[in-house]
């Protein structure tokens, strides 16, 4: 078999020549067809290089007025802040940012922030810092509910603009001078978390003060750090996890009421969502979709849903293949956990004769009807208790409320 990379031992210059070019096009062209496959970067992103001009954009405002550059047109500065609706990080930074703009409103500054993402290419999970989707709708309420003021636009559909600033995180921020040429493209400053505190090096703060100062911007480019843009083509990858989820095995395992009094105690750094449910039961089966879609939202988190069915033990098999049907099954990361935990599954039959011992050890105050609903917190304390369907905006609220929907810096031991 021929091994070698040249078949002949003596080359022409035209040989050379032409394997260089080969070459050339192979660092050209491999990393290209990557970007353009949805996992990277999508066909026609664009990398803006310092002193480039500002590329002109039409995108609809969450008021319902269309946006372009010119709009922004006649002040000395011009910051483009990329944002989303989910990313734990833009949500840290967002007190921050709001008086970064707060600060600079008297000078001759416009800004402006940009939603680039796309709801389709974010999986479930993704969404377990927020309670907000990546729509105009969304992004428009999101706005409204953190007192915003300034325009804020939606790029999602086409994400045209977001490729030609080339927005690779959220958030990212662009900034400009007077006549709209790049002085600053990066973060916002250094922290993934809230507290101020934090933030070691405030880039875009710099950047702004340095140009109204009449001075060179001190750092020109950083890393843009945060939550990836989600692509539009990036649903392929989404596709592939949703395949891969459907194949995890849901299973049932019979518990006494002791072990009930365990799980209810929790003690692990893991909110609990306990659900008792059974397959005859009509209001059961009603709000079992809205349980499982809440274990997958929080998936990825310090969060897991653990069902009691009061089928009667020979319908095991029964129950089982309902929570196969509705995906009641462990993620990976759960997996791991329950495992370290000494347990096998997150789904329950009751094997104990009265009700009574397990309304004792799951909790006192529920009357006896099924669906009933507890979530515990870590410590085992009642965070929300609900006889009949749940609520399930207000259960994903108390989550949300108790994990935080940003980054916590790690405790000090």
């Amino acid at each position: 078999m021929q091994t070698d990379i040249f078949p002949n031992k003596y080359y022409t210059l035209n040989t050379l020549k032409n394997c260089f070019i080969y070459f050339l096009f192979l660092l050209i062209a491999v990393p290209l067809s990557f970007a353009q496959s949805g996992k990277d970067l999508p066909a026609g992103f664009t990398t803006l290089n310092i002193g480039d001009k500002a590329p002109d954009f039409a995108l609809p405002g969450i008021d319902g007025k269309r946006y372009t550059l010119a709009d922004f047109g006649g002040t000395e500065v011009f910051v483009v802040y990329f944002t989303g609706t989910h990313c734990p990080t833009s949500h840290g930074a967002m007190g921050r940012m709001l008086k970064f703009v707060d600060d600079f409103k008297d000078k001759s500054f416009s800004f402006v922030a940009i939603n680039p993402n796309h709801s389709s290419g974010l999986r479930p999970d993704e969404f377990g810092h927020t309670d907000y989707d990546e729509t105009l709708t969304d992004s428009k309420r999101y706005a409204e509910d953190y007192g915003w003021t300034f325009p804020f636009l939606y790029d999602g559909d086409t994400q045209s603009t977001s490729k030609a600033y080339g927005c690779l995180a959220t958030p990212h921020v662009l900034i400009f001078d007077k006549e709209r040429k790049l002085r600053y493209n990066g973060r916002f400053d250094d922290s993934r978390f809230p507290d101020p505190a934090t933030v070691t090096s405030p880039d875009a703060r710099n950047a702004v003060e340095a140009l109204f100062a009449g001075k060179p911007v001190p750092v020109e480019t950083t890393r843009a750090h945060g939550c990836s843009t989600k692509w539009k083509e990036r649903n392929a990858h989404v596709a592939e996890e949703e395949e891969e989820w459907q194949s995890h095995p849901a299973t049932i395992e019979k518990i006494d009421a002791a072990g009930v009094a365990a799980l209810r105690k929790n003690g692990t750094n893991k909110l609990r969502l306990i659900n008792v449910w059974a397959t005859w039961c009509f209001p059961c089966v009603e709000e079992f979709p809205d349980l499982t879609s809440i274990a997958r939202k929080f998936s990825r988190r310090e969060f897991e849903l653990i069902t009691i069915s009061l089928d009667q033990p020979s319908q095991k098999v029964k129950a089982e293949a309902f929570l196969r049907k509705h995906r009641a099954v462990l993620s990976a990361k759960l997996k791991e956990t329950v495992l370290a935990e000494g347990r096998t599954t997150n789904n329950y039959l009751y094997s104990g004769a009265s009700v009574d011992a397990l309304a004792e050890a799951l909790d006192p105050d529920w009357p006896g009807p099924i669906p009933y609903s507890i979530l515990v917190d870590q410590d085992g304390n009642a965070l929300y208790r609900k006889l009949g369907i749940i609520d399930p905006d207000k259960v994903r609220g108390i989550i949300l409320d108790t994990l935080t929907r940003h980054y916590i810096p790690p405790k000090d031991n």
